[in-house]
């Protein structure tokens, strides 16, 4: 699951490229008007915003020689170190998150024809609310949100996990040779499903919601052209309407999940409208199973990349959930997040004037020397890998982080109980989709011993 109720592990494949390198259309100034404060520098040491395929030789030189830059092709400052990053996350007065599920790219005046004639008005669940809005509807929905609905879904998730790795397996020795592929095999499914069944949805729609996703994260993180929204905004559409309706069934019938416990909270008279829960359910179906997905896809990446270490999570399963936590500070969902300066400020010792747009580098931070020894060493043992800032941190800490956790632990449990001999087959070709702020693998194939 990803930052708060919307988007790292938080946390999740796209059906279409959701960018390009150029970014989106150049700005020489900020929101407020003004010239940036940083230094600019041509090569922008080596940072492309939306490239994903292994952006971190680009973080390192971004902390050393710029750590805060401004990138007029975005028209973002740019922050690079783990205590900026951290101190921005924590003044969310000065730093507000309001733009955090802004589009990237503004939208097309056809898309925008499509949205307003469909009824779209979606807003953020909590990742984008500021308080006093955001304490009071995080307030209801973390006593929604508890360990207990977890534990009920514990059993089914391992169900889960178990029955798609036993097909994979069934289908990959029906082959010359014993291969199966990670995100379609087995992490593609398993979060949705588990969010589906959270919020009461029908299981049988994960085609559709997976499609409505693939275009929520092209139309917000994207670099798209006016007529490549098109289709994308028919699909929020509906995927807003579908939103409306979980509300509308919720009322109408009640029910044992979480949309029926924000209803009935309603009633009970929690100070939550039908609109906002519409919202928090609209933010959960993306962010509660896309980062999830790519939380597994990368836990199976990384750690089945490397025999010893893959056997010694088949020895010790014990030492699973400190292995996730290194594979959210090495390779986290979610690389980067958006705040907007609200008053003139400064940060690592450069002036942002109010209005700025600001792009936290997660994905830096976590490898960031002064904070982590060796940073660019895979380390499941590293003492304070839970230090990480890829569910960000302050007020708008990812609300689901428990659960995303959760089902790394049970998938990586389960594969190392079945799969004792996996190996990821050619680690270094795997891409990674395009986009500003998830780093997405498109397949992870892999083979294993009988």
């Amino acid at each position: 699951m990803s930052l708060e109720t919307q988007g790292t592990g938080c946390p999740f494949g796209f059906g279409a490229q959701a960018g390009a390198d150029t970014g989106t259309a150049a700005s020489a100034t900020t929101a407020a008007g003004h010239a940036p404060s940083a230094t600019h520098n041509a090569t922008h040491h080596g940072f492309e915003p939306f490239q994903m395929k292994n952006p971190f030789p680009a973080y390192a030189a971004l902390r050393a020689e710029e750590p805060v830059m401004f990138d007029e092709r975005i028209g973002y400052y740019v922050v690079s170190r783990y205590d900026d990053i951290k101190a921005v996350f924590d003044d969310w007065e000065t730093f507000s998150s309001e733009n955090a599920q802004a589009p990237v790219r503004k939208r097309g005046p056809q898309a925008t024809q499509i949205m307003n004639e469909g009824g779209f008005t979606a807003y953020s669940g909590l990742s984008a609310r500021i308080p006093p809005e955001h304490t009071r509807i995080r307030g209801i929905v973390q006593k929604a949100f508890t360990p207990r609905r977890f534990k009920v879904l514990e059993p089914f998730i391992r169900q889960n996990v178990a029955d798609r790795l036993d097909a994979m397996i069934a289908r990959g020795t029906d082959a010359e040779t014993n291969h199966g592929e990670i995100v379609k095999d087995l992490a593609y499914e398993v979060p949705t499903i588990t969010i589906l069944t959270l919020i009461g949805e029908d299981i049988a729609r994960i085609d559709d919601y997976k499609r409505w996703s693939d275009s929520r994260a092209a139309m917000t993180w994207g670099d798209l052209t006016d007529e490549e929204q098109i289709p994308h905004a028919h699909n929020l559409v509906e995927y807003w309407q579908a939103c409306l309706a979980l509300v509308a069934k919720a009322h109408a019938d009640g029910g044992d999940n979480l949309v029926a416990d924000l209803v009935t909270a309603q009633k009970d008279g929690a100070e939550i409208s039908d609109h906002e829960i519409a919202s928090v359910c609209y933010s959960l179906l993306f962010a509660g199973h896309e980062t999830t997905t790519t939380l597994i896809s990368n836990a199976l990446r990384l750690l089945a990349a490397d025999a010893a270490t893959w056997s010694q999570l088949v020895e010790d399963p014990k030492k699973i959930p400190g292995a996730i936590d290194e594979v959210l500070r090495y390779s986290g969902s979610i690389v980067a997040w958006r705040r907007k300066a609200l008053k003139d400020a400064e940060i690592g010792g450069v002036k942002i004037p109010k209005g700025s747009e600001i792009l936290l580098v997660m994905g830096s931070a976590n490898r960031d020397e002064s904070k982590f020894e060796d940073p660019e060493v895979f380390d499941i043992a590293r003492p304070n890998a839970r230090e990480h800032l890829s569910f960000g941190f302050g007020i708008h800490y990812c609300l689901g982080n428990m659960l995303a956790k959760l089902q790394a632990k049970i998938a990586l449990e389960e594969a190392t109980a079945k799969l004792p001999h996996l190996h990821v087959d050619d680690p270094e070709s795997i891409e990674f989709r395009e986009n500003l702020s998830f780093r997405v693998p498109i397949s992870v194939p892999v083979s294993w011993e009988a």
